[in-house]
């Protein structure tokens, strides 16, 4: 076995800045090679204590601005149209990406993929639209959904 440090998370192996012991064949064949550990050297571990101080201080500069936008978000309604049969359900359904359309036009970049929708909206009314800007920040939009 030899001692590693990883550089980046890897899974069912460890977080970033973890010493652990493996293989040597995997260490040298995949580890290694592909940037995701350093051998655990005095210097290395120097070099992985600076990177993760480096990493905590990003880490945090992105969550404090996660925390400005989800708040900038969280003052947003959205209204969106759709055909609608007489019971209130729509025709067709209201998904993520319309969700981002209706925030880009609003002047809010956002991925589809950090809004979280279960399932597609399918009926009319409000609804709330949870957004994962950061792993630990979550902003909540107001979804109205009328007839057109």
């Amino acid at each position: 076995m030899i001692e590693v440090i990883l550089r980046e998370d890897v899974k069912s192996l460890g977080k970033a800045g973890e010493m652990i012991r493996v293989k040597p064949g995997y260490a040298r064949n995949y580890l290694l090679p592909q940037g995701l550990a350093f051998e655990a050297t005095e210097g290395n571990k120097k070099r992985i204590e600076a990177e993760t101080r480096a990493r905590s201080v990003r880490g945090q500069a992105e969550r404090t601005e996660a925390e400005r936008f989800a708040a900038t978000l969280g003052a947003v309604t959205l209204s969106l149209a759709g055909k609608a049969g007489e019971e209130g359900k729509l025709f067709g359904s209201i998904t993520s990406q319309d969700i981002a359309e209706a925030l880009a036009a609003h002047g809010h970049q956002v991925d589809r993929r950090r809004i979280e929708l279960e399932h597609p909206i399918k009926t009319l009314g409000h609804h709330t639209v949870g957004i994962r800007l950061h792993p630990e920040v979550r902003a909540e939009v107001g979804v109205s959904v009328v007839a057109e």
